[in-house]
């Protein structure tokens, strides 16, 4: 999963791209734990996916409420559809991955 800065990110909503975005911090454990599950199903499903660190972006952790670390952010067409905090586990995060996918496509 490629890391994102803010111009690729803007580039991704303002292109109305449909993917995924995981913001992180780097001293999160949980974070650490997330992104092994997220690189499991980075090879399991395609699906544009960056990830940004949310220490060097304050302002878009503010202008996108997140709430907490590690978070998920589900865009469609260049809209966030659906904020994710809790990664439970890879099965979990692939079905609704697919799902989301899934539903993109249709």
């Amino acid at each position: 999963m490629n890391e994102w800065n803010q111009n690729n990110f803007t580039d991704f909503l303002e292109r109305k791209s449909t993917g995924l975005v995981y913001f992180y911090t780097p001293l999160c454990g949980t974070c650490q734990l997330a992104s092994k599950m997220l690189q499991v199903v980075e090879q399991l499903v395609e699906i544009d996916m960056g990830k940004m660190n949310l220490n060097f972006y304050p302002e878009l952790a503010m202008d996108l409420e997140i709430e907490s670390v590690p978070c998920l952010i589900f865009v469609r067409d260049g809209l966030i559809t659906e904020t994710l905090y809790a990664f439970h586990s890879v099965p979990f995060l692939l079905d609704k991955i697919n799902l989301f996918v899934k539903e993109a496509d249709a």
